[in-house]
C-alpha cells in the first residue's frame, strides 16, 4: 500500500535527488525541519522504500567508455528458462547500465557505456551468445541532454 506524502517528504525527496551526500543539517535547514526531525522522516522515507538506495553516477567518458549504446534486443523464445537465463546474463555484463523488459517489437532496451565501435562490437559477441537472442537493434547516443538518478517528487 502507498503511503501519502506531504509536502515536507517530498521537499526532502527532492533534495536528496539533487545531492544525495546532503548533510542532515544542510537537508533540515533546506526543507524548514530541525535535524532530529529531519532524520526520522529521512529514515522513515528509506524505511517505507521511498528511497531505494543511494549511489554514485560516474563520469563513464573519465573511465575510458565514452559511447553509450541504446540497444533494443529481440527474443526468439519467451518460455521461463530463456527470459530469466536472459536477465541473468546481460545484468552480469559490466558494460550494461541499465535494462528494461519492453513492450512493442522488441522485448528489452539496454542502456550499455562502450569503448568505441570495437568496445560495442565485444560487447555484441558476447550478447549474442546469450541464448535466445534473436536480433538487435542499435543506436549510439551523440550527447545525453538530461542525466538524472530519479525524477523529483
Amino acid at each position: 500500500m502507498v503511503k501519502l506524502l506531504d509536502a515536507t517528504d517530498r521537499k526532502i525527496l527532492a533534495a536528496l535527488v539533487a545531492d544525495g551526500r546532503i548533510s542532515n543539517n544542510q537537508l533540515a535547514e533546506k526543507v524548514g525541519l530541525s535535524p532530529a526531525p529531519c532524520w526520522q522522516r529521512m529514515r522513515r522515507l528509506e524505511k517505507d522504500g521511498y528511497i531505494d538506495s543511494y549511489a554514485a553516477i560516474l563520469d563513464q567518458e573519465m573511465l575510458g567508455l565514452a559511447e553509450t549504446a541504446l540497444v533494443d534486443v529481440g527474443l526468439d523464445r519467451h518460455d521461463d528458462a530463456t527470459v530469466e537465463g536472459f536477465g541473468r546474463a546481460v545484468t552480469a555484463m559490466p558494460e550494461v547500465l541499465e535494462v528494461y523488459l519492453t513492450t512493442g517489437e522488441h522485448d528489452y532496451f539496454i542502456k550499455v557505456a562502450v569503448d568505441g565501435t570495437r568496445g560495442y562490437e565485444k560487447f555484441l559477441r558476447r550478447l549474442y551468445k546469450v541464448p535466445g537472442v534473436r536480433s538487435t537493434r542499435s543506436s549510439f547516443s551523440l550527447r545525453c541532454l538530461k542525466k538524472a538518478a530519479s525524477v523529483t517528487p
